[in-house]
């Protein structure tokens, strides 16, 4: 077992190294360079040219990585499609924006269907694997689940575009979302191991391809992952939790994404209902916080130090 964890964060994360300095001047000579809000820290204006889209390195070494364990871990597949099928949503999204300079990319009915057809064909093949159960583990109550009958399939929807879009909100400042989710990755790997489930190529994978990305997305990121990084990472974590019986466990590990969404949440109903005042100096509430006068990089390293600790309440108490 050992062997096949060192294995899959070592080609993944050599992957993601070695096609970096391939696939970043290649964005570059694409033009797909992501365009900062004149509304936003003025520190993030200089960021403007900077080559998005860079969520193909990682699915590309996640995609790779994953291929080379399938056959024995096949419980790894639903994972890998969904992880690639929000990442496909994502990466046209980027494509309209930066390479078709459509602004808005694909418009919001069209990302909601894709959202809702991955989701859709993941919940297909959860209700008829027998060997899966939508059974729900209960967070810090040891060999208890949770099963809500009818209501799996619409709350398996609800957790799935949530954590998916939560995953998207988090993607706003030099290594956030890489840093925060590699460490929900490494928590779910040490379940998948200690569980014996047979999906841990696919989270070591993860952690692997993350680590490698971040020799290029830490502050001053020569890369952003883009909707295409995003989307996927989203879609990794629901999928995974599900495959583990864990999503009550996403709100734990994964709070960074739910305080993200609820902000943005909080941000608009407030300006609706007070008629132009804000809740927060700006929403999602990372900015807020530079706003505040945090530096991005204390920003990250405080939400990446939060998901750690909670990842290890979980870890410790949780099970």
């Amino acid at each position: 077992m050992s062997h096949i964890v060192i294995m899959s964060v070592a080609i993944a994360f050599a992957i993601s190294v070695v096609f970096g300095p391939v696939i970043i001047p290649f964005l570059k000579r694409l033009k797909v360079g992501q365009t900062e809000r004149d509304d936003g820290p003025k520190s993030h204006l200089k960021k403007s040219g900077t080559p998005t889209m860079g969520g193909i390195l990682i699915l590309i070494s996640v995609t790779v990585t994953s291929l080379l364990f399938i056959k024995n871990y096949p419980k790894i597949v639903p994972i890998l499609l969904v992880t690639l099928g929000f990442g496909l949503i994502g990466f046209l999204d980027d494509y309209i924006k930066v390479v078709l300079h459509r602004s808005m990319g694909l418009r919001a009915w069209q990302k909601m269907l894709g959202q809702i057809l991955v989701t859709a064909l993941f919940a297909y093949y959860m209700v008829n694997n027998a060997e899966v159960s939508l059974a729900m583990k209960i967070p810090f109550v040891t060999g208890k689940y949770v099963d809500w009958g009818v209501l799996n399939v619409p709350f398996l929807f609800i957790i799935v575009i949530a954590t998916v879009n939560g995953a998207n909100f988090t993607d706003g400042l030099d290594g956030l979302a890489s840093s925060v989710t590699v460490m929900i990755a490494t928590f779910f790997t040490a379940v998948a191991i200690g569980t014996s489930s047979g999906i841990e190529p696919i989270t070591c994978a993860v952690v692997g391809a993350l680590l490698g990305f971040l020799m290029f997305n830490v502050y001053p990121a020569s890369v952003f992952m883009g909707d295409t990084g995003s989307l996927a990472l989203g879609g990794f974590v629901a999928a995974t939790a599900y495959m583990l019986q864990m999503p009550l466990f996403i709100p734990i590990v994964a709070l960074i994404y739910a305080v993200e969404v609820l902000s943005v949440m909080i941000q608009v109903g407030y300006f609706k209902l007070t008629g132009g005042k804000r809740f927060f100096k700006m929403a999602p509430i990372h900015h807020h916080f530079e706003l505040c006068g945090w530096s991005e990089t204390r920003v990250v390293a405080a939400f990446t130090i939060t998901t750690a600790l909670l990842c290890l309440a979980a870890l410790c108490l949780g099970m």
